[in-house]
């Protein structure tokens, strides 16, 4: 399957001056050509650094700072913004009733005219939990959430009045092998990961044959990485990704840096033909 290089911003609230910068930051990003444009699902700032070797939390005890809830936002950003797709990376089951998700996803669906992206994962960050009353369990408990939300988000999709505009695809994100990423075989029509070359080439692998084993075609669902710069891009895309997202954490005073929006960007349209796909590998 050929697929179009996508570029993904996304854009945290957490350390915004204001709302109004956030908001800016949405429409610059649709101006400037991001294809996805994204925000999280946390409560709070987590202070961390994502790796080719996967997210690191810098704090365990971390102050709070400016920060808005995603998927009020989310509502309005369908408004605001015309051409890109819309989402968070990733809404947290743990603090999520997934029937309510369901509703909440194609309430924006409609709102945005067909174009949100229903990024979901198990949950991770404790202080998201323990602050608003939610249980946070331990991983096996988050886990078995996420699966039984899973299938209940499939299963409310098909009773709404009226239904989605269209089929909803669902970003999966996260790259361990005994829990995420069978359910990225089943469920995923978008697989996000930070994993380094190596190891995503590997579990892009087991991701074709786990969809295999569920009467999937593994090329159906969609490869998304972080951005690690242009060189590991290209290498990124040799192994079979296509969906490339950077994280712009904003300041506090001076908002967001779009500086390497635009280099991934350039890069895209370089490596894209006229008509946006992905041009054939060279040997």
């Amino acid at each position: 399957m050929t697929r179009p290089i996508r570029i993904g911003a996304l854009l945290p609230p957490g350390n915004a001056p204001d709302f109004a910068t956030w908001r800016s930051a949405v429409l610059h990003a649709e101006e400037l050509g991001a294809d996805l444009i994204l925000s999280y699902d946390h409560f709070h700032r987590p202070e961390m650094a994502v790796t080719d070797q996967g997210i690191a939390v810098l704090a365990e005890v971390q102050p709070d700072v400016t920060n808005f809830e995603g998927w009020t936002a989310l509502a309005s950003w369908g408004e605001i913004t015309h051409r890109a797709e819309i989402g968070l990376l990733v809404t947290g089951i743990g603090y999520r009733n997934p029937d309510l998700l369901a509703d909440m996803a194609r309430t924006v669906d409609h709102i945005s005219g067909g174009r949100l992206v229903l990024g979901l994962g198990a949950g991770w960050y404790e202080k998201d939990y323990t602050t608003y009353g939610y249980e946070f369990g331990t991983w096996k408990s988050r886990f078995d959430l996420f699966d039984a939300g899973l299938k209940r988000i499939e299963a409310r999709f098909g009773q709404l009045i009226p239904p989605p505009v269209r089929k909803i695809p669902i970003l999966i994100g996260g790259g361990g092998p005994k829990r995420t990423l069978p359910a990225v075989a089943r469920y995923a029509d978008i697989w996000h990961s930070v994993l380094g070359v190596e190891a995503f080439t590997e579990a892009s692998a087991r991701v074709d044959e786990l969809a295999a084993a569920n009467g999937r075609d593994g090329n159906a669902i969609e490869r998304s990485v972080h951005w690690f710069g242009e060189e590991s891009a290209d290498a990124y895309r040799q192994a079979g990704a296509t969906t490339f997202t950077i994280e712009m954490a904003p300041h506090p005073i001076t908002g967001y840096d779009f500086s390497t929006l635009k280099k991934m960007l350039a890069w895209r349209d370089v490596r894209s033909d006229v008509s946006g796909f992905v041009l054939e590998s060279q040997p």
